[in-house]
């Protein structure tokens, strides 16, 4: 006979201070107030209940960037995760001060492979066990490759960070405690939606995991994606729903008996308010909405940025503003650092921070004509082309136009101000710290073949100043209407 129980799992992830619920068709949807009142409601209404997050609590709204994540700390806490791992924005704000947010945390923070290389110690707990109800729930957390780059910035501290190859990393967990009894093992990703199945299928089935619960593709599903035997689920982003697992567990057999996934929306028909929430949310938001509520600029109308994989008036628009100001040839900018899909047309310094909340400094390099093509075609490989691919891309500033065919995967013509651009010709480019260090992996050119042309400088401490200064002292600002790019 076997012996079954029922687990609920609750899960989020890439939530990014997406504190505040916002109005769809008229309805209010998401917020951490509902979503707090939802899982209390799941918590009060069934017997075993945990809820996880995967990655990217921080970064994305205005309340989390003014108080550096303390306020997602503490809003977190009356969340009360019962295990929480890692994503590539949880370092945005410095390795040092993350070690301090995690103090402040009253849940488990896991991460299996971010290492000091100096020693070979873990930075954090690769694990975490759950007990409850008589079952053990083991917990395993993987980090995209992609905080490499974040911690570039961080000096000497960075330079101690590594990631090991994740498989090796959850073979070497789960053979240690699978002499335990453990009854469910759940990896907590934040690698991606398409990392996630290569990953699946390279584990053994002798590791005995049962569950991954992903992040940073920002994936939307329907149903789970089942590969070598393993379900594989997200929840989107932000706040506005919530996956549910719905299993029965064999603790005889330790391993899924059956379950069931939905996605569930945060709405009001469904989700209480959390009041106690709100008033702790409600002090944060007083505190940055007084400071912050200023008019900045103008627009003729609302500027949009739908997709960061393709050509945008507001993402041209910003690279515009930033060329000018910079006075160089060229800006790329990153269109990820774009954080909602329009802008306007009137700009506060609230919405402006929120849209474009990056803290990092602009350096200025030479780029020759040959090296500007190949980047260009770097750029334009075939992956970009997937509407949901979650990948670099940038955005040009006006007086570049490049023409691509992507059947045949040639630049056709790379013009600067009209003229075609010769392999010999130098420009000066100016890019985001973050991007200018993963030149390499962005572009497809070595950062020291760039240096070839001429020391590399630092022109401006914070792009957000720059852009913000810009917009401060320019009303009724236009896009130009350029098209940089034109595919075939």
């Amino acid at each position: 006979m076997k012996h079954l129980k029922k687990l609920t799992l609750l899960h989020s992830n890439d939530m990014h201070g997406d504190f505040l619920a916002e109005k769809i068709d008229e309805k209010l949807v998401g917020g951490v107030s509902r979503l707090s009142g939802y899982i209390n409601k799941v918590r009060n209404e069934e017997k075993n209940v945990l809820y996880t997050v995967s990655g990217d609590m921080f970064r994305g709204s205005l309340i989390d960037s003014e108080f550096l994540g303390i306020s997602t700390i503490e809003i977190m806490n009356l969340l009360a995760p019962d295990v929480v791992t890692l994503g590539n924005h949880e370092v945005d704000y410095g390795l040092a001060h993350l070690l301090f947010l995690e103090k402040c945390a009253s849940f488990p923070i896991i991460n299996a492979n971010m290492y000091i290389k100096l020693n070979g110690a873990r930075l954090f707990s690769p694990y975490h066990i759950v007990e409850i109800d008589g079952m053990r729930i083991l917990f395993i957390g993987i980090l995209t490759e992609d905080v490499l780059n974040h911690t570039k910035t961080e000096g000497l501290v960075g330079t101690l960070v590594d990631v090991r190859e994740a498989v090796t990393e959850v073979g070497r967990i789960s053979d240690a405690y699978r002499t335990e009894d453990i009854d469910l093992t759940v990896l907590l990703t934040h690698i991606g939606f398409e990392n996630d199945k290569l990953l699946a299928a390279s584990l053994d089935p002798a590791w005995g995991v049962d569950l991954i619960i992903g992040g940073h593709s920002h994936t939307l599903l329907s149903e789970p994606c089942v590969v070598n035997g393993i379900p594989i689920v997200q929840a989107a982003v932000g706040t506005n729903q919530i996956g549910r697992f719905d299993i029965t567990v064999d603790t005889d057999r330790n391993c899924i008996d059956s379950s069931s996934w939905q996605l569930i929306p945060i709405t009001s028909e469904k989700c209480p308010r959390d009041y106690a929430l709100e008033s702790v949310l409600n002090r944060y938001k007083r505190a940055t909405y007084d400071k912050y509520n200023r008019i900045l600029t103008r627009f003729p109308r609302a500027y949009t940025h739908p997709r960061r994989n393709m050509e945008t008036e507001l993402g041209g628009l910003f690279a515009e503003c930033l060329r000018e100001q910079l006075d160089v040839d060229l800006v790329l900018l990153a269109s990820g650092s774009i954080r909602l899909p329009s802008l306007g047309p009137i700009v506060t310094l609230k919405d402006y921070v929120e849209v474009f909340p990056f803290d990092d400094s602009v350096h200025a390099f030479r780029i020759t004509g040959a090296q500007l093509r190949r980047a260009a075609a770097f750029l334009m490989r075939d992956e970009v082309f997937n509407p949901d691919a979650h990948i670099e891309w940038y955005q040009f500033s006006r007086g570049f136009f490049c023409e691509y065919d992507r059947a045949s995967h040639t630049v056709i013509s790379l013009r600067m101000n009209g003229k075609e651009a010769a392999d010999g010709d130098l420009f000066t480019v100016a890019m985001q710290e973050f991007h200018f260090l993963g030149m390499k992996e962005f572009l497809g050119l070595p950062l020291e073949e760039v240096k070839a042309n001429g020391a590399p400088r630092q022109i401006a401490s914070l792009a957000k100043n720059v852009l913000e200064e810009y917009f401060a002292s320019h009303d009724l600002i236009r896009f130009d209407g350029e098209r940089r790019l034109l595919i075939h």
